[in-house]
């Protein structure tokens, strides 16, 4: 009866791919990450430059390119899983500046990080772990 129980609790009897897992957690973040920045940014990146935040001075227009290159571009190859591990590098860089300088690593209240968090751990995974097998990057091997 225990072994049973274990098996239902661990979830056993449903196959195990990490390959599946990583095709969906990078499609998920990616569409997610596009949706809801890339294209803000791509559709209204002259609006956004007059007060885009420089956390690191190097200029609000050049800050807004880098993360529009991250929010737009990069979420695409994460999504296609081509250049995955450079383009999730290139996030987390991104977020880490964003959680830090602009958010404060703060996860509550008004303007809170919570979400640059949230995408920076799931970039971060993907950096370590590639796009997996069902990847462009595991085509090109």
């Amino acid at each position: 009866m225990s072994a049973s129980i274990g098996r239902t609790l661990t979830l056993s009897r449903v196959p195990v791919s990490i390959d599946a897992g990583l095709l969906i957690l990078r499609v998920w973040i990616g569409f997610s990450l596009f949706l809801k920045h890339g294209l803000e940014k791509l559709t209204r990146y002259s609006q956004m430059a007059a007060y885009f935040p420089d956390p690191i001075h190097i200029g609000s227009h050049a800050g807004l390119i880098f993360a529009l290159v991250c929010d737009a571009i990069c979420s695409i190859l994460i999504i296609l899983g081509f250049a995955t591990r450079l383009a999730a590098l290139l996030i987390v860089i991104n977020l880490a500046v964003a959680f830090a300088l602009v958010h404060r690593f703060g996860m509550f209240g008004p303007h809170n990080g919570e979400l640059a968090f949230l995408y920076f751990g799931a970039a971060l995974v993907l950096v370590i772990t590639g796009g997996g097998r069902f990847s462009i990057d595991h085509l090109l091997r």
